[in-house]
C-alpha cells in the first residue's frame, strides 16, 4: 500500500511539473498572430513566429528533442511524461504551420517535430534571406547615374535599393550613404561632385537632396536660357 502510493505520489508529482512547463504562461497575453509566410523576408517572419511561441510558451519545442528518460523510470511515469511532451510539440509545430500559406503547409506538414520543422524551414529560406542580401548589395554597389535622366529620379531610385538593404539587415550609416550618393554623381556632375565632396560641414541625406534639386534645377534653368538664347540668334540671323 505504501509503495502504491509513493508511486502514484510520483506520477503526480511528475504530472504537476510537466504540466506547468508545457501550460502556456498566463501572465503574457499571446502577441497577434503572424501572417502567413510566402517564402519571402524568412528573417522578419521568423522573428514575429518566435515571439509569438514565447507569449504562449511554446518556444522551447523548435530547439528541443523528445525526452529521454532512465532505464528504471516507472512506465505510467515515462507514459505521462512523454505525452505531455508530445502534446505541447503539436501545439508549437501546428502553430507554426498555420502561419504558412497553403502551398509551403503542404511541403512541411510532414515534419514530424516542431524543431525538425523549425530547422528545415531556416536551411531553406536563410540561405535564399543570404543569397538575396549579396544581391541587393550588388545592386547598391553597381548603381551609377547617367546623364540622360534626372538626378532626382536616380537618387530616388538609389533610395529604394538602400531601403531594401535596410530590411536585409544590413547597416548603413546616412554618412556613408550621403557619400555614396555623392560618389555616384554622373559625369556632367563633376565640379558639383568636388564641391560637395571638399564640404568641411557634414550633411544629413536631406541636405543633399535638396542641395541636388536645387542644383538640378538650375541646370535645367540654364539650359533653357541657352536653348532660347541660341533661338533668338538663329532668328535675327534671317532677319
Amino acid at each position: 500500500m505504501t509503495n502504491e502510493n509513493q508511486t502514484n505520489g510520483s506520477v503526480a508529482g511528475t504530472v504537476a511539473a510537466v504540466t506547468s512547463r508545457s501550460t502556456p504562461a498566463h501572465a503574457m497575453a499571446p502577441a497577434e498572430k503572424p501572417g502567413k509566410f510566402s517564402g519571402i523576408d524568412f528573417k522578419r517572419w521568423q522573428m514575429k513566429m518566435l515571439f509569438y511561441l514565447t507569449t504562449l510558451s511554446l518556444q522551447r519545442f523548435i530547439k528541443e528533442d523528445p525526452p529521454v528518460m532512465a532505464d528504471n523510470t516507472p512506465d505510467d511515469e515515462r507514459l505521462v511524461v512523454t505525452e505531455a511532451w508530445k502534446h505541447s510539440d503539436f501545439l508549437c509545430k501546428n502553430y507554426i504551420l498555420s502561419c504558412l500559406e497553403d502551398g509551403l503547409y503542404n511541403v512541411y506538414s510532414v515534419m514530424e517535430t516542431s524543431k525538425a520543422l523549425w530547422n528545415a524551414l531556416e536551411k531553406k529560406y536563410k540561405t535564399e534571406d543570404a543569397g538575396l542580401k549579396k544581391f541587393v548589395a550588388a545592386r547598391f554597389l553597381d548603381f551609377k547615374m547617367i546623364d540622360t535622366r534626372s538626378v532626382i529620379t536616380q537618387v530616388q531610385e538609389l533610395q529604394v535599393i538602400v531601403h531594401d538593404l535596410l530590411a536585409e539587415g544590413m547597416v548603413i550609416n546616412e554618412a556613408f550613404q550621403v557619400a555614396a550618393f555623392i560618389e555616384k554623381l554622373p559625369p556632367l556632375w563633376k565640379d558639383f561632385k568636388n564641391h560637395l565632396k571638399h564640404k568641411r560641414k557634414e550633411m544629413t541625406l536631406e541636405d543633399l537632396i535638396v542641395r541636388l534639386r536645387i542644383e538640378e534645377d538650375n541646370k535645367n534653368a540654364e539650359k533653357k536660357s541657352r536653348g532660347n538664347s541660341t533661338i533668338m540668334g538663329a532668328n535675327e540671323k534671317v532677319t
